[in-house]
C-alpha cells in the first residue's frame, strides 16, 4: 500500500489548508498513520497522528490549530490546518508508523509543500 499526500499550497498567515493522505489500498490494518513535516534545514518532525481506534497525538506547536481525522472506508487521513503561521512552512508527508512518530513503516513519498507567507 502506498500513501500519497496532497493539498498543499501558498496561504497567508492566519489562513487554512486541508491536506489529504490517500492510500492505494486498505488502511484499516495500519495502527497509526501520521502527518510529518520537514522544513528547510530542519529535521523531519511528527505533526499529528491517529490510530485506527481514533486516538490522536499532536505536536505541541500545532495543538489547537490542526486536526487530524481518518476514514478507513475512503482510505484517507486528513489534516485540517487552521491559523497557519509562517513557521508552519514545510513539506508535509504522511506515513504509517507508531503513534508517537518515532518509527515509520514505509519509505517516504514526495509530500506536499505548504508555504505560509504574506
Amino acid at each position: 500500500v502506498q500513501l500519497q499526500a496532497s493539498g498543499g499550497g501558498l496561504v497567508q498567515p492566519g489562513g487554512s489548508l486541508r491536506l489529504s493522505c490517500v492510500a492505494s489500498g486498505s488502511i484499516s490494518r495500519f495502527d497509526a498513520i501520521g502527518w510529518y513535516r520537514q522544513a528547510p534545514g530542519k529535521n523531519r518532525e511528527l505533526v499529528a497522528s491517529i490510530t485506527s481506534a481514533g486516538s490522536t497525538n499532536y505536536a505541541d506547536s500545532v495543538k489547537g490549530r490542526f486536526t487530524i481525522s481518518r476514514d478507513n472506508a475512503k482510505r484517507t487521513v486528513l489534516l485540517q490546518m487552521n491559523s497557519l503561521k509562517p513557521e508552519d512552512t514545510a513539506v508535509y508527508l504522511c506515513n504509517t508508523g507508531t503513534l508517537d512518530g518515532t518509527i515509520v513503516y514505509k519509505p517516504w513519498g514526495q509530500g506536499t509543500l505548504v508555504t505560509v507567507s504574506s
